[in-house]
């Protein structure tokens, strides 16, 4: 639907990854990184969505000639088997992630990535951000499948007060399923790990009340709670119990039973952090998941913001917000090894300035700096165990519903250039600092900043 892309673009070509994933390979190597996290397309595998429907052989090969190019290049592959493209065959046939019946179609589909590429993928990814599927997807619509009340947005159809649960919850059994499935017949013989990336703001309380420290914790577990709180505790947070009611879904004991300890390592997503208080107004008609929890998150206090603004509305730079984050999953939920799966700042993407401007990232620079520095004081002072860091992103990218209005790479794409590459002085300050590194993935606690850019 261009009418929800803000330049009405699209993705068919982007950055072409398809045919040029060599020359990408070889630019992730010279900057100097050890990994690349990926997503496999689910239809370009199966392209009616489900087995019986029948394998695209192409897209197998692709998927397999992109993993042996990485690890001869010494590269470890960290696999997403879904990044929010859900078949347009089962949209059309049983209404994608609101239907039950999903869940077996994702397990069939993990089953077969687990069995063509589990021999040297050792780092499997169920589900990216499910939780923003829910919110973006299904109660705010500006994601797919767009959906949402005409009371929220200008969506053709949706509920916003109940489909955003119904769809987490059949994403959440369908992680579950695919790691029983993972676990039962392939991690002994592939000696492989599975996990889940779930994103969060850490939310600061916007006055020194008990309402709004309450408020910033609701506002969290709204958000990554909603997906790990089952994950860790087999049932969703008490707040989302309390403050949805019967409209939040409840598992079965066997399914408690399944989701719960489902993750050997968590991914974990984090851009920036919003202010926190408590809505004490609210409508007692118009439900959505986006006034459930009655908080009201915002960027400013008294017309001053929290952190650095930005080219994106939503995300402001607040570095600290990573550290106290991990401090507070690691209290709530003592998670296992965590890997930080997304961090990154984006440009506006302007046709007017020259791209030397754009080469010149010193706030991406500082952004990185600053969010690795409170990491590594996680670490060390909290005893959080990070394992890794991915940043987002490699390669300027079609960026959802913001479409090429813009960049969050360390690579500039020149999108009228034949998408030639270019390195941001951001990939150059990784390549010095990863340069300098020893053992910075297998070690993550010996990891030492360099502060002079």
């Amino acid at each position: 639907m261009a009418e929800k892309i803000l330049d009405h673009s699209n993705g068919d070509v982007a950055d072409n990854f398809y045919f040029r994933y060599k020359e990408d390979i070889a630019l992730v190597k010279q900057v100097g990184f050890d990994s690349i996290r990926f997503s496999i397309s689910w239809s370009r595998i199966l392209p009616h969505g489900n087995i019986s429907g029948g394998v695209n052989q192409q897209g197998v090969d692709f998927y397999n000639n992109l993993i042996n190019e990485l690890i001869s290049n010494g590269l470890t592959p960290f696999v997403t088997l879904f990044h929010w493209d859900t078949p347009q065959a089962l949209e059309d046939e049983y209404g994608g992630f609101l239907s039950p019946k999903i869940v077996k179609d994702f397990g069939d589909y993990a089953d077969l990535c687990f069995k063509e590429f589990g021999d040297r993928v050792k780092h499997w990814i169920t589900l990216n951000e499910p939780e923003t599927v829910g919110e973006c997807g299904y109660a705010k619509g500006t994601k797919a499948p767009g959906r949402c009340s005409n009371y929220i947005g200008n969506c053709p159809a949706g509920n916003s007060a109940t489909e955003p649960y119904v769809a987490a919850h059949h994403l959440i059994l369908s992680h579950a399923t695919a790691v029983k499935l993972y676990r039962q017949n392939y991690q002994a013989s592939q000696n492989g790990l599975i996990g889940i990336t779930v994103s969060s703001i850490w939310a600061v309380p916007k006055f020194p009340t008990v309402a709004s420290e309450k408020a910033a914790y609701r506002a969290i577990d709204f958000k990554f709670g909603w997906i790990f709180n089952p994950i860790t505790y087999g049932s969703y947070p008490r707040s989302m119990q309390h403050l949805v009611g019967n409209r939040l879904p409840k598992f079965t004991k066997s399914q408690a039973e399944m989701v719960k300890g489902s993750v050997d390592f968590l991914g974990l997503n984090y851009y920036t952090a919003d202010y926190a208080e408590e809505v004490t107004s609210f409508s007692n008609t118009n439900f959505s998941y986006t006034t459930d929890s009655r908080v009201n998150r915002t960027k400013e206090k008294n017309g001053f913001p929290l952190g650095q603004p930005t080219g994106s509305d939503w995300l402001s730079i607040y570095p600290k917000g990573i550290r106290e984050l991990l401090l507070y999953l690691k209290k709530k939920y003592n998670p296992p090894p965590i890997y930080i799966t997304e961090n990154g700042v984006g440009d506006v993407n302007s046709s007017s300035w020259p791209i030397s401007y754009a080469l010149n990232d010193t706030v991406r620079v500082n952004y990185y700096n600053d969010h690795l520095s409170y990491i590594l004081e996680a670490i060390n002072s909290g005893g959080v165990d990070v394992r890794g860091y991915f940043a987002w992103s490699f390669l300027d990218n079609y960026e959802w519903e913001y479409g090429y209005t813009s960049r969050f790479g360390i690579i500039y794409v020149d999108y009228k250039d034949g998408l030639r590459r270019s390195l941001k002085n951001s990939a150059l300050w990784f390549k010095k600092f990863l340069r300098n590194q020893t053992d910075v993935a297998s070690n993550t606690s010996s990891l030492k900043l360099y502060s002079d850019q």
